[in-house]
């Protein structure tokens, strides 16, 4: 494709167009409204669930649709619903867990759903799981006695890519594992389900190819969406499998890199 007119833009949010601190500049927010002023689609491809997307979806303007849940949630930002979802059956995540725990019983483990979260008891839980915000805490019987949309494993200690090869390495066979966040927390989708799963199911829809797709993103679970995308960006402060991956680089996401490319493409 030619740089200069993308049909998709398809960015991740954390560490990509949200800054350090949490915000989203107004610089990105006016470069993410010339997307769909040109007639484009605007897609933000995340590992968060849907319970973390009220401030971005009112931070862009309610513009655009999300993938959620590292591919597993399609969720409509005009409206904030979900379109559809992808669940790990509540066998796989039992057998998912055991293997898990085998490997490393200092494992903590949650369940994301379309709706809602519960967690076990030591599980780490960040400013936005506590129990107001969807987070509940149950025993291991409960945890995977439903079907979810993202299994979580967290390890207090450990250093996240060593972990997660060895994750992949026991459970590989039956859910997708990746990481994000910089430290020793595992996410984990439907096997064959990420972001790239979901952008291109969602592109296939409209008849669009992966050339005419720009992506963007800074961590490994953004590696299936960098790699199909016919243009991809890494931010400066990406990781570096991201970096070696991308086809080109911008600047950090405290730079507002992503405002910087979309000026140029949506003059």
């Amino acid at each position: 494709m030619t740089e200069i007119s993308p049909r998709v833009i398809a960015t991740d949010l954390d560490g990509t167009i949200v800054r350090t601190d949490g915000t989203i500049s107004a610089r990105t927010v006016a470069a993410l409204a010339r997307v769909e002023r040109a007639g484009r689609m605007l897609v933000m491809v995340t590992g968060r669930p849907p319970r973390w997307m009220t401030d971005i979806a009112a931070a862009v303007g309610h513009r655009g649709v999300a993938i959620c849940a590292n591919g597993a949630v399609v969720y409509d930002l005009h409206n904030e619903s979900v379109v559809r979802a992808h669940v790990i059956e509540p066998d796989v995540l039992a057998e998912t867990v055991g293997r898990l725990r085998m490997i490393s019983p200092e494992l903590r483990f949650a369940v994301e759903y379309p709706h809602g979260f519960v967690f076990e008891r030591h599980y780490d839980l960040g400013g936005w799981d506590a129990e107001g915000f969807g987070g509940r805490p149950v025993d291991e019987e409960e945890l995977v006695a439903r079907g979810g949309t993202k299994l979580l494993a967290f390890h207090p200690s450990a250093d996240p890519d060593p972990l997660a090869e060895k994750a992949l390495q026991a459970v590989g066979d039956l859910v997708t594992v990746t990481h994000s966040s910089g430290r020793g927390l595992l996410e984990m989708s439907a096997y064959g389900v990420t972001k790239a799963s979901a952008l291109a199911e969602l592109c296939g829809e409209h008849g669009i190819p992966s050339g005419d797709v720009v992506a963007f993103g800074d961590m490994p679970n953004d590696l299936p969406m960098l790699t199909w995308a016919g243009t991809s960006y890494g931010v400066a402060n990406a990781h570096p499998l991201v970096l070696a991956a991308a086809t080109h680089t911008t600047s950090r996401n405290d730079d507002d890199g992503v405002a910087e490319v979309l000026e140029r493409l949506f003059p």
